[in-house]
């Protein structure tokens, strides 16, 4: 595929995106940019978080890990599930119950300012991690592919990504993103079928049943991981680990729980938290499939690339054809912009709502203020991902993401568990403190495991460690004196 096909269509993508911004965001308020006037269908909502839930990590990532961790991460989604039935019918309850825009008021109401702004910041330093390594990813595609071809710089790949996200949500905000996550997960899908639907042709499987008889019968197949509870794919430490990242970075995320609070009322809410659990682990499915036909295409003809670059690889070859690579940019791209512009809105959210208390600044100065923030994020955006180029070279990108993930999200886990588990009032001006420390011994005690801990090797539930340390912290700041159950 020419470099020309690609910038082509490239903004051919774009071009729909902007189409649905413009008629989504007639209403410029921001009421319908923090909420979307809360009447977004269910049904909606519920497709669309499928391609914000994967991303591009998942999309390149966990195709690319399956050479070297087979089926092994299909643990970690078989946690997601019960953890997504948490959400619908623990948090989603609460969180309609309050009427919150930003879920972080939850702890205002419960602990008190210093716990709510230091849940607050926990957030917006895990989802622009997050959202940077999401971006990280699909920026470093498109580097290769298309703009090394015109000598442009790294730095300036990723400032137009940002650029163009920035150009399709500064008006609409959420109520936007519920459209365009929608058209992008079908892209995304639709990328995935066609990719395999060539890879079994190609390796002469002629059927779903002959396909699905090469994976059953492939090694790199296996699931379950129950011999050696010190290996880190271990199957009760993955499925855990697939629950409480599920709770944290879907639960007591501002950025996928403010496209559930746009449901017109909690059991729309939950129908979509549900039908979106089930679909999202056969999708997950189609990708590990795809993963292991790569691989056996990657041996068959003598391709060397590993981990990431293994799908880019394989789905750019002139062998490919046309229509296979044109559905790879498009999944890839939809794949990566569904989970980066609902970032940002919600950066936008969490900032404007926690950090600075935008309802109590004048009403003719709301708006400005916060496509000023919307700005702002989109800066910060583009920092950390070239801070993420100098740092991470040859790595699985969804694997650091998870690790990063443990450490972020570890404070919100332990803050919003014991508001939810005890009714213990805390000293509300100690909480930051803890929020800081538990991260830092976490990562000690995940760096010296196996010294520590008899060759016992932690994995993802390192984000439990730091959970549980932070809820043991704050019950070392707690007070004697017990909320009212009248």
């Amino acid at each position: 595929m020419s470099t020309n096909a690609i910038i082509l269509l490239i903004l051919a993508y774009f071009g729909v995106l902007i189409l649905i911004s413009y008629f989504t965001g007639k209403e410029d308020s921001n009421e319908a940019f923090f909420k979307a006037n809360k009447s977004a269908p269910w049904y909606l909502v519920a497709f669309g978080m499928i391609g914000a839930s994967l991303s591009g990590v998942t999309f390149i990532s966990v195709p690319g890990a399956v050479e070297a961790k087979q089926f092994g991460y299909f643990q970690v989604v078989i946690g997601y599930f019960f953890g997504y039935l948490i959400i619908a019918y623990v948090l989603l309850p609460l969180y309609y119950k309050m009427n919150l825009t930003s879920i972080y008021t939850y702890l205002k109401e419960r602990f008190g300012t210093t716990s709510y702004k230091t849940g607050s910041i926990a957030f917006l330093i895990s989802r622009t991690v997050g959202a940077s390594f999401r971006l990280f990813l699909v920026a470093k595609v498109l580097q290769l592919l298309v703009f090394n071809n015109f000598n442009i710089p790294f730095p300036v790949t990723v400032v137009i990504t940002i650029a163009l996200i920035w150009l399709y949500t500064f008006r609409g905000g959420i109520k936007t993103i519920i459209f365009t996550d929608t058209l992008q997960t079908l892209f995304m899908l639709v990328s995935v079928v066609v990719t395999i639907s060539f890879l079994a042709t190609a390796l002469d499987l002629n059927s779903i049943s002959e396909v699905y008889n090469n994976v059953v019968e492939s090694k790199l197949s296996k699931v379950f991981f129950l011999d050696d509870v010190n290996d880190a794919q271990y199957f009760i430490k993955s499925f855990l680990a697939g629950v409480f990242i599920t709770i944290t970075m879907t639960g007591l995320d501002q950025d996928m729980m403010q496209k559930n609070l746009t449901c017109k009322n909690l059991k729309d809410a939950q129908k979509n938290m549900v039908s979106f659990s089930v679909i999202l682990v056969f999708v997950n499915i189609l990708f590990l499939t795809l993963g292991l036909l790569l691989t056996q295409y990657a041996a068959q003809h003598g391709i060397t690339a590993k981990k990431d670059d293994l799908f880019p690889t394989i789905a750019m070859l002139p062998e490919i054809g046309v229509v296979t690579s044109a559905f790879f940019l498009l999944g890839l791209i939809a794949a990566a912009y569904s989970s980066a512009d609902s970032a940002l809105t919600s950066l936008t959210t969490s900032f404007c709502i926690d950090i600075i208390e935008l309802d109590r600044k004048p009403k003719e100065d709301q708006k400005r203020v916060r496509k000023q923030i919307h700005v702002l994020f989109s800066v910060i955006l583009v920092i950390v991902i070239i801070l993420f180029d100098l740092l991470f070279k040859d790595v699985s990108v969804i694997w650091e993401l998870f690790k990063a993930a443990g450490y972020t999200y570890g404070p919100l886990l332990g803050l919003f568990a014991f508001g939810i588990l005890t009714k213990k009032h805390l000293k509300d001006k100690y909480v930051w403190i803890i929020a800081i420390v538990a991260p830092i011994v976490s990562y000690f005690i995940n760096m010296y495991s196996v010294d520590l801990l008899n060759g016992y090797q932690i994995g993802f539930e390192i984000l439990i460690v730091n959970g549980l340390l932070t809820f043991l912290g704050l019950l070392c700041i707690s007070k004697r004196s017990e909320i009212s159950t009248d």
